[in-house]
């Protein structure tokens, strides 16, 4: 499997800038979640979704065995090690010390990220110290 051009997966990121935030929705212009941005552009960038998504929760604090984000990603992009990501990589943060990894973003930068947040929508900020440690996995996105 070989990466997708990354410039196209910032590039149709950043196509989502100023979408509102709507839970388990993916829909540029009208509405999405941090997931629906990623399922969003793999749609654009990748084409028709491998899977269909399950309803999901929204607590970042959920604990469990699995790393269901993870797993999902593992089935259909390129795992990287976080510390190796670069812009256009898909990163799944871990929100709260021991809870699973269930909020993710688009690296478009060296310092900034992409990312659909609750109240904001998507924007787009830097990937502060904060941000960066939260990182637990990064895939890139494979070729069409």
């Amino acid at each position: 499997m070989s990466p997708a051009d990354p410039n196209r997966v910032i590039a149709t990121a950043r196509s989502w800038l100023g979408t509102p935030y709507h839970d388990q929705a993916s829909l540029r212009g009208v509405g999405c979640d941090c997931l629906g941005l990623a399922r969003g552009v793999w749609r654009e960038a990748v084409g028709p979704e491998p899977f269909p998504i399950p309803p999901y929760s929204r607590d970042w604090g959920e604990t469990g065995p699995r790393e269901v984000l993870a797993e999902g990603a593992r089935r259909m992009m390129i795992e990287v090690e976080p510390a190796a990501a670069e812009p256009g990589a898909l990163v799944l943060f871990r929100m709260k010390p021991r809870a699973i990894a269930k909020h993710v973003g688009i690296l478009t930068g060296p310092g900034t990220f992409l990312h659909a947040y609750e109240r904001l929508g998507v924007i787009e900020e830097p990937l502060t110290s904060v941000w960066r440690r939260r990182i637990a996995f990064a895939f890139q996105f494979p070729q069409r």
